[in-house]
């Protein structure tokens, strides 16, 4: 395997890695936004109050979008398995 393979297999990690963990993340940042200002608006500064939203945000997002993160990382497996063979040391 050359450097410039291992680049290429590292760096198409990362991006399936954020492509597939980004609609949770961005998900649970928006609830935890937007409760956090109804916390503000009402003087109400329980921490808890975030945490059910934000999961029961993060489990729809996963079920909705579940198949297309699949579908990111066995694009991804599948590329990887189908280089395996260039990257064999000769």
């Amino acid at each position: 395997m050359t450097e410039t393979m291992a680049l290429d297999v590292m760096g198409r990690s990362i991006w399936a890695t954020l492509l597939s963990s980004m609609p949770a993340l961005l998900a649970a940042l928006a609830v935890g936004v937007v409760v956090g200002m109804l916390q503000a608006a009402t003087s109400i500064q329980e921490q808890t109050l975030v945490f059910i939203p934000k999961i029961v945000v993060v489990l729809l997002v996963l079920v909705l979008l579940g198949p297309w993160i699949f579908s990111v990382i066995e694009g991804y497996t599948v590329e990887l398995l189908s280089r395996l063979p260039q990257m064999a040391p000769r």
